[in-house]
């Protein structure tokens, strides 16, 4: 620790006690990983919720789509207003909205109790996923002047991702070998995102705050115009990919259980961190390949993983199963690659963030829309027809996305 002010050209000149910028930074890069564990945490618990308290499988996909509401609204009404408050608050502000979220699992944890925690815990993620991402790359830059944005971007990814698929195996650890797996794990996770809080207030901030503050407005979206075409099908791309998404962190431990009769939870959460880790593994290897390559490699890994999800499912076959989806996760995590980079160079470099955020708004729409449709078709039919019908759906979405940005790329 050392008394500095930020070496930012943009940030205050008043020396106060802070880490330096290297040190923030895998500080902030610890704090996004937490949180991003701490929001799918709930995948494997809830077949424990739904033993408990008897309600049907559609009512998790309910509670699933409040996190991904809470996403969407957080990144359309205050995702951005890091540029201004600056970095380090709106990671703050994330982080208490995450401790929040973790204290109501904890005093309040029927199915009403849920929904509101899983929303909490949807608009915290949506506030952080962006400032911790700018702030990432922010405080590399000042650390390491020459190094170049790879490594910050690199590792903004895999803590995102990464986190994402730590969730479901650390809530599969607790349900499977320590008690009270239903508040274990929160409380827990209350401790771990205070000490990210309390060390996140030691991090530089890289942004000087308005002294007026200028006039609130939402996210701004734009679509290009001349591209819509190539927009259109980078859009479908991400929609379809966190779809699947979506699948493995509601309904995966409900098909594992009612499927094929699996009882552990550890495997109900090592299946979704595959997943999740396929993705990110995926995007790591093929980074230094050609986009129109990535884009060959992804439609062929989707379309490969979903025909075998169905096969699974349909043929009762658990390895299959999960082997597709590990297949169908690397194809997703490419697939979605390609749809950031291709959205991104329709636009000019002034409007390229308002692009960007339109693709992570629908991606996220992605998240939600499907799994509550699902969950509507659970009311009036079985879980394997539905499955199947979700996968043939998506499926072909994702093909025909995949294919139309080829034409682009």
């Amino acid at each position: 620790m050392s008394i500095d002010a930020p070496a930012s050209s943009s940030a205050r000149t008043r020396p106060t006690w802070r880490l330096r910028h290297g040190t923030g930074f895998w500080v902030i890069a610890a704090a996004f990983l937490a949180v991003m564990a701490f929001s799918t945490i709930p995948t494997p618990l809830y077949a424990l919720y739904q033993q408990r308290d008897g309600f049907p499988t559609w009512v998790i996909t309910v509670v699933f789509a409040a996190y991904a509401v809470g996403v969407i609204a957080s990144l359309f009404l205050i995702g951005h207003l890091s540029d201004w408050a600056g970095r380090r608050r709106m990671v703050l502000v994330a982080i208490l909205l995450e401790i929040v979220a973790a204290a109501l699992f904890l005093v309040w944890n029927d199915v009403s109790g849920l929904l509101v925690a899983r929303l909490i815990s949807g608009v915290g993620v949506g506030a952080l996923t962006a400032s911790a991402t700018a702030h990432l790359s922010e405080l590399r830059s000042v650390a390491r002047p020459d190094e170049g944005p790879r490594l910050a971007g690199t590792v903004s990814t895999v803590v995102n991702t990464g986190g994402l698929a730590l969730g479901p195996l650390i809530g599969g650890l607790f349900a499977q070998f320590l008690p009270a797996p239903l508040l274990l794990p929160y409380a827990v996770f209350l401790v771990v995102l205070a000490i990210a809080a309390v060390s996140v207030a030691l991090v530089p901030e890289t942004v000087e705050r308005a002294e007026e503050r200028p006039p609130y407005r939402p996210q701004r979206i734009s679509l290009p115009a001349a591209s819509r075409g190539a927009f259109s099908a980078a859009a479908i791309a991400a929609f379809a990919g966190f779809a699947v998404f979506g699948l493995f962190t509601s309904l995966a431990p409900s098909v594992l259980s009612g499927t094929f009769h699996v009882a552990s939870h550890l495997v109900a959460g090592v299946v979704p961190f595959s997943v999740f880790a396929a993705s990110a593994v995926s995007q790591i290897v093929f980074a230094p390949v050609r986009t129109r390559t990535q884009l060959i490699v992804a439609i062929a890994l989707v379309a490969l993983g979903l025909a075998g999800l169905a096969v699974g499912v349909l043929g009762g076959s658990l390895a299959a199963f999960v082997t597709a989806g590990v297949v169908a996760g690397a194809g997703v995590g490419l697939l979605f690659r390609a749809a950031i980079l291709v959205a991104g160079s329709l636009a000019a470099p002034e409007r390229r963030g308002e692009v960007l955020a339109a693709i992570f708004l629908i991606a996220y729409v992605g998240l939600a829309l499907p799994v509550l449709l699902v969950g509507v078709a659970l009311i009036l039919w079985p879980l394997v027809p539905v499955l199947v019908g979700f996968v043939a759906i998506v499926a072909a979405l994702s093909v025909v996305a995949g294919l139309r940005m080829l034409r682009t790329a």
